[in-house]
């Protein structure tokens, strides 16, 4: 139990050593100094591009059916590949126990129903259903006048022992998501309109079986797709284009932002794995295939800021197509071995070779694995590994991802494995029973990373020759390269740090239960021919997570939070503005009293993420009250988000005001995105 992560995987995983969270509510991960899309996440053998549902408040894994979730933060085995941080493994539970029973829980803002039992006939089979949903907008719409989104799922498992050592499990996950909502600010002149519909369905079949006395074969059949649309039409009165007029009917001009996004990732994948003992080794191999396809459509005619920096961002934009239809289909395969064993009593060493191959760009890669394990005594163990880890391009991966290339190609992508080589050393020491000690330190070094390019010369003097500004004026012109969104293996970087992991695990006889974790981290890329800091270089990041069963009828959990700020991009100034002509050259823009409209000025890359955010710090609680003690079946709980209120910045957003001392507005920096003091109320009854 956490307090803050509302029965989600992912915002458990938040307290981790080595995790740096994205945002305030958005469940992605950067995990010791990569990005989010270089985790790989598994749910029972089958790879899940898209866990986050509803915008990161939720995840695709059902808290009433997650059996076990094992994070592996680096150097994990050559059984798992195509990523370049951290492997995430979820496993869900077969149905319990003879007869029907099941669960439901209630809360302020959604449902959860589970249901299973044994399945008629003979032999063992058994089967679970469960149905989750959201009513933000059934009941939230109606109390605040807004429209929210919806979301729901279910889930079905059948579960059949066929013989000895042998088992099939069929499984189904099917999800939804939507937003149609529309708003109007008649004080503002602001009014828009926002679709989306979201689609992730998963069906696997998995059999497992023995071999001989000492061996198992997993074979796992699935198939996945996520499909996303977002439509967007909306007019804001934008802070950013305001001239230094006091009149506000002039002041200010009014950004069109317009945008169809239609996404889809669709992967039929077969997997094999095969495990046995032989002479005090154990031995593992497999194969993996998979037939992927995957697409990315989107038109953007809206207002963008040109003169952002990293173009290629959502944020600036300016590197992004108009327009976009690319589909890349293509096979991925996967081959691994890998051998662990004993070397004498204390010593433990695992070897693996991992072999890739990616259809979309036409290369093969070998990846070495090493581990090992020294017990020092009975209770403190050396733990090491390394190895190299590579990912290869594809729209599968910025489905996580906050950034964009152009993968649009007539043949193969002309581009390489991104890698990543990886280093641990740490040691381990049972402090006490059920009390456990840990120190990490952690080395990546990353290369051939994808990014955007830079402009051509001739791409840039055609850019800028665009500009019809006097002389005057020749400061306000854009003439620095910029991020484009054609895609390169240009990226370098390195990040290094250690955890400190403290554990108490709960059991019969105790009351205080829980972790602490702590992590300093450096990441830093080396691109554009500048090093600088990446997005999500936290230097310092602080977890506590305690439980407290104060009787058998009370428990009391509390979570505290503290890191350090991620880079940001500040802002350099103003700039005079641009409006397009009809002949596609660009003019000083003016308001409609002739006056001149300015924008921020974010610079050129050389001033990529120069500033930091403020320090973070956040403290949860949640109660839980079981009338009948721990046998019963009623649990009521409270669970409070930041119960201090304190207003952390997620983002500092730019406004310029009007400054009655000078021709130029004033430039202010505010911070946004703050979340408040938000309690939630719930229910479970089992039966």
């Amino acid at each position: 139990m956490v307090a803050g992560a509302a029965d989600n995987v992912f915002r458990a995983l938040h307290t981790l050593p080595g995790i740096s969270v994205t945002t305030e509510f958005d469940s992605r991960m950067s995990v010791r100094g990569g990005g989010p899309d270089q985790n790989l996440t598994l749910m029972d053998g089958v790879e899940v591009h898209n866990p986050y549902r509803l915008f990161g408040l939720t995840s695709a894994f059902n808290p009433e059916t997650v059996s076990d979730f094992e994070l592996f933060a680096g150097a994990f085995g050559a059984k798992y590949g195509d990523r370049l941080s951290s492997l995430l493994v979820v496993a869900n539970r077969p149905a319990g126990g003879d007869g029907f029973h099941g669960s439901s829980t209630l809360s302020i803002t959604d449902a959860n129903v589970l249901l299973e039992g044994g399945l008629p006939g003979p032999g063992s089979g058994t089967w679970l259903f469960t149905a989750r949903r959201t009513y933000y907008d059934l009941v939230a719409n109606k109390i605040v006048d807004a429209d929210l989104p919806s979301f729901g799922d279910i889930q079905a498992r059948a579960d059949w022992k066929l013989g000895r050592g042998q088992r099939l499990t069929l499984f189904g996950l099917f999800s939804r998501e939507a937003t149609d909502a529309t708003f109007e600010d008649e004080a503002e002149a602001e009014e828009g309109a926002i679709f989306t519909d979201t689609r992730n369905d998963l069906v696997a079949a998995t059999f497992t079986t023995t071999l001989g006395r000492s061996g198992t074969a997993r074979t796992v059949l699935s198939y996945y797709v996520n499909e996303d649309v977002v439509d967007f039409d909306a007019q804001f009165r934008s802070e950013q284009r305001r001239s230094n007029n006091p009149d506000d009917d002039v002041a200010f001009r009014f950004s069109n932002v317009l945008f169809d996004i239609d996404s889809a990732v669709r992967d039929l994948a077969l997997r094999q794995d095969v495990g046995f003992s032989l002479g005090g080794h154990f031995l593992e191999t497999g194969l993996e295939v998979h037939r992927l396809e995957t697409i990315q459509r989107w038109r953007i005619p809206g207002d963008r800021n040109p003169n952002a920096g990293n173009g290629s961002s959502i944020q600036g934009g300016a590197g992004l197509p108009d327009e976009l239809d690319s589909t890349v289909t293509s096979t991925r395969l996967g081959a691994w071995i890998q051998d662990r064993f004993r070397v004498g009593s204390r010593l433990t060493l695992e070897g693996g070779l991992r072999l890739d191959w990616s259809g979309a760009i036409r290369r093969t890669t070998l990846s070495p694995r090493l581990g090992a394990t020294y017990w020092l005594g009975d209770s403190t163990r050396l733990r090491a590994g390394g190895g190299l880890f590579t990912q290869s391009p594809g729209y599968e991966k910025l489905v996580q991802a906050d950034y964009f290339v152009d993968l649009s190609s007539d043949g193969p992508l002309d581009l390489l494995y991104e890698r990543a080589w990886h280093a641990i050393l740490g040691v381990e020491r049972d402090l006490a029973p059920g009390l456990t000690a840990r120190v990490e330190g952690y080395w990546k070094s990353y290369d051939d990373l994808v990014i955007g390019r830079l402009e051509t010369e001739e791409e840039r003097f055609e850019r800028v020759g665009r500009y019809d500004f006097p002389d005057d004026l020749q400061w306000s012109v854009p003439s620095a390269p910029i991020i484009t969104s054609f895609p390169g293996n240009d990226g370098r970087g390195e990040s290094w740090g250690f955890d400190v992991f403290v554990q108490k695990r709960p059991g019969p006889a105790t009351r205080l239960s829980g972790w602490a974790s702590y992590t300093y981290g450096q990441a830093r890329r080396d691109q554009y021919a500048l090093e600088m800091p990446f997005d999500y270089d936290r230097r310092h990041s602080l977890s506590l997570v305690g439980n407290w069963r104060i009787s058998d009828k009370f428990q009391l959990a509390a979570t505290f939070r503290a890191f350090s700020g991620f880079p940001r991009t500040p802002v350099l100034g103003l700039r005079v503005s641009a409006d397009e002509t009809d002949d596609g050259r660009f003019v000083p823009a003016l308001d409609p009293e002739g006056a001149y409209v300015y924008e921020t000025d974010l610079g050129d890359v050389s001033n990529l993420n120069a500033s930091r955010l403020p320090d973070y710090a956040r403290l949860d609680l949640r109660l839980n009250w079981l009338p009948r003690g721990p046998t019963g079946r009623w649990l009521l709980y409270l669970d409070v988000i930041n119960v201090t209120n304190r207003k952390n910045a997620a983002q500092i957003e730019p406004r310029l005001a009007h400054d009655p001392e000078g021709d130029v507005p004033l430039l202010i920096e505010e911070p946004s995105g703050r979340i408040p003091l938000l309690p939630s109320v719930g229910v479970r009854f089992r039966f």
